[in-house]
């Protein structure tokens, strides 16, 4: 699992790669604290594009994302999720609190 910060014009954004599951959810989530703490963006967007899996242990990183955004007044979106994540965070309610948009295929 690789998590890298990527500057846009209007925001910041983390890429996610690989395999998200309990694991890899402890080094991801210090490494997006950690990224998050050096870039502060006002706005992020979290881009699952490059996940092969996600179990539960990624919606801890996600609601922990959220807080801190939430916490300096920013804005979050996830984008990009594939099939089988997107179903893991729909069925845990996630688009009711997130904006979030599937992976097209």
């Amino acid at each position: 699992m690789t998590v890298e910060y990527i500057t846009r014009t209007d925001c910041g954004c983390l890429l996610f790669t690989g395999e998200l599951d309990h694991h890899a959810a402890s080094a991801a989530i210090r490494r997006s604290c950690a990224l998050l703490d050096d870039h502060q963006p006002g706005s992020l967007i979290l881009d699952l594009s490059g996940l092969t899996f996600m179990d539960s242990s990624g919606l801890a990183l996600l609601m922990g994302i959220r807080r801190r955004m939430q916490y300096i007044g920013g804005k979050l979106r996830v984008e990009n999720v594939p099939g089988q994540a997107y179903r893991v965070l729909v069925s845990a309610g996630i688009p009711k609190i997130i904006p979030m948009t599937p992976k097209e295929n």
